[in-house]
């Protein structure tokens, strides 16, 4: 069977993704972020094309429910633009909400999760590729416990990916001891965000061994004095055997950020200098390909 990946103008052959964006945001919306949405469709569409025209080809995008996804508007920005985008479902953290909205949602999680990914976002049509949640700093809550479940569950519905934002990089080893310890989901199929927020060589090192995907996305807008760390990061986790489970995103969080044409255009080439071409190709299609890829159902 060819593992499939599921874009917003639907599944595609993971071979197809090409060079991917592996973690981004072309809306959203937060509470904990007030007057700075991602909300603008020309400047989405905009990002894109730059992307497109540095040779890029995919973006995955982490923005979960509730947070401004633009739902309504991917499916045309992929068709007009000619890149493949992959949608969210899942939660972040409980910050990022009213209590109204998480009072609502709270018990029917998996369900929604569910609805999100195999019938449709809203009235949209466009089904969503990922499951997206995150952690807590240092420590999964009680917040992440519950959407980390839920995801668990949806994951063994539908096969779709779980996509962990690691608050400040931290709390990975905790994340993989409920996700694929307690709640069972394979390893491979969890992409572990942020790493390089937390420069912590043991901890990455430990994630990669049990299986997990890790994900290096940035530049970090908060946390900037870590980037420069990420060459050799990356270096030591190939040199380690572990080439085949790293990702790069761009991660635009507010309009400011750099984001996805940034990674094609200065830190490609960067990378390609300290890593090799090979390797880096494969951190930007091969690795995507595996990590975005619906699995087995239970």
């Amino acid at each position: 069977m060819v593992a499939t990946v599921r874009t917003v103008l639907g599944d595609i052959p993971a071979g197809e993704l090409g060079v991917c964006d592996a973690h981004d945001h072309l809306f959203l919306r937060s509470p904990a972020l007030p007057g700075q949405e991602l909300g603008d469709r020309e400047r989405a569409a905009g990002r894109l094309r730059d992307f497109l025209a540095l040779g890029g080809r995919s973006v995955v995008q982490w923005t979960p429910y509730g947070m401004g996804r633009g739902a309504e508007t991917l499916a045309s920005l992929s068709r007009s633009t000619g890149t493949h985008v992959v949608a969210a479902t899942g939660l972040h953290q409980a910050a990022h909400y009213t209590k109204e909205l998480l009072g609502r949602v709270r018990d029917g999680l998996a369900d929604l999760f569910v609805t999100e990914l195999t019938t449709g976002i809203g009235t949209t049509g466009v089904r969503a590729g990922l499951i997206k949640v995150a952690g807590a700093f240092h420590t999964v809550d009680d917040h992440a416990r519950l959407t980390m479940t839920a995801a668990a569950h949806a994951h063994r519905r539908t096969g779709a990916p779980i996509a962990v934002h690691l608050e400040l990089g931290t709390a990975a080893l905790d994340v993989l001891d409920l996700l694929c310890g307690e709640l069972g989901v394979a390893p491979q199929h969890v992409v572990l965000g942020h790493l390089g927020r937390s420069p912590d060589g043991f901890t990455q090192r430990e994630a990669a061994r049990a299986g997990a995907v890790l994900a290096f996305d940035g530049p970090s807008r908060a946390n900037h004095a870590t980037d420069w760390r990420l060459p050799e990061e990356l270096a030591a986790l190939a040199d380690a055997g572990f080439g085949g489970q790293l990702l790069l995103g761009g991660d635009t969080t507010v309009p400011e950020t750099p984001g996805m044409p940034h990674l094609l255009r200065r830190l490609r080439p960067q990378l390609e200098r300290t890593l090799g071409k090979q390797l880096l190709d494969a951190i930007l299609i091969e690795n995507p390909a595996r990590a975005f890829a619906f699995g087995p159902t239970a």
